[in-house]
């Protein structure tokens, strides 16, 4: 499966931005996905997943703050970040894998990243 992110930029603190992330193919259905993020200087990290039921987990620092949601029809996981904070800023990446277990630690496919900057 290939991966298409989009939707970064610049935000003020306490705003909000919605990424999205395009897969290609037809079992986009049957895979988990996820987002992860890369902030400068620092090692990636997981943020959040969904599985194929549609339950979801959250990294500790995002949780009441950011949203993971799915459309199978079209094809796109989507992350709703709100109450945005500097420390958000990073390049955030979507991926996917074949179980929301695998997702959050080794996904099998990696999208190219979209950068958000949060300004205080």
């Amino acid at each position: 499966v290939q991966l298409q992110a989009s939707g970064g930029g610049l935000v003020q603190a306490g705003g909000s931005l919605r990424l999205s992330c395009a897969a290609s193919g037809r079992t986009f259905n049957t895979y988990a996905m996820g987002w992860f993020r890369q902030a400068p200087g620092k090692e990636r990290e997981f943020v959040t997943a969904i599985n194929r039921s549609g339950t979801t987990t959250y990294a500790d620092s995002v949780k009441g703050r950011f949203t993971i949601s799915r459309d199978n029809a079209k094809n796109t996981v989507y992350l709703q970040m709100n109450s945005l904070k500097s420390e958000d800023t990073a390049v955030y990446y979507c991926a996917a894998a074949s179980s929301s277990l695998v997702v959050t630690t080794r996904p099998a496919y990696w999208g190219q990243g979209t950068e958000l900057t949060v300004s205080s």
